[in-house]
């Protein structure tokens, strides 16, 4: 099994803490996003969208990190991480619904002005990672996860992202269950930390 990387990228890192938390042996390919190499026709090859991460088990290749967790906690036979049963399914892939949206125009996209420059309003991206913080935060008053008693890939989805917060000068202080949350995660056996960039309030601390 390969899983191509980026090491600062939340959606990669997302990727690789499953394959971590699974125990699952893995080769991980950093690919050289400065250098262009994500839209070479190699890379291009295994995703046409010219993104990381990608997984080849083997020849099956699974692009989108989201697709990549569902992929993976399928394969591992440890059906705790993707409940069957209907309602569990669906509220795991609500979760998946908010990486891919609120926490990617959000934490993710006030990240990504600090660490690599790109050109979204501060203001905006901060105010839109403080809603959503705020409603995961009001989510866990009584609960530990995301869905049920025990992590899933919904809890894997959002971690990255919110753990980088603060690079992107969003405050996590306010956000007492947020921040156990977290905690939970990082105590989870096979744990992988999301590699840290001195930027947002990190320049600062």
């Amino acid at each position: 099994m390969k899983l191509y990387n980026f090491p600062l990228s939340g959606h990669a890192h997302r990727a690789h803490l499953f394959v971590s938390l699974l125990g699952l042996p893995c080769e991980l390919i950093d690919v050289d996003l400065a250098s262009g190499a994500h839209k070479k026709p190699e890379f291009l090859a295994l995703n046409p969208f010219g993104q990381v991460p990608v997984l080849d088990d083997e020849g099956t290749v699974v692009p989108d990190s989201n697709a990549i967790l569902v992929y993976l906690a399928k394969k591992s036979g440890q059906a705790a991480w993707l409940p069957e049963d209907a309602e569990g399914a669906a509220a795991v892939q609500r979760w998946l619904s908010v990486a891919a949206g609120e926490l990617a125009y959000g934490p993710a996209a006030a990240r990504l002005i600090t660490v690599f420059g790109a050109q979204f309003n501060p203001d905006e991206v901060i105010a839109r990672a403080h809603t959503l913080l705020a409603r995961v935060e009001a989510h866990l008053a009584g609960r530990d996860w995301l869905v049920g008693d025990g992590p899933t890939i919904a809890d894997v989805a959002l971690y990255s992202y919110i753990a980088g917060a603060p690079e992107g000068n969003v405050d996590l202080s306010g956000y007492a269950r947020v921040n156990a949350f977290l905690r939970r995660i990082e105590a989870l056996p096979g744990f992988v930390p999301f590699p840290k960039t001195p930027a947002g309030l990190l320049a600062a601390a």
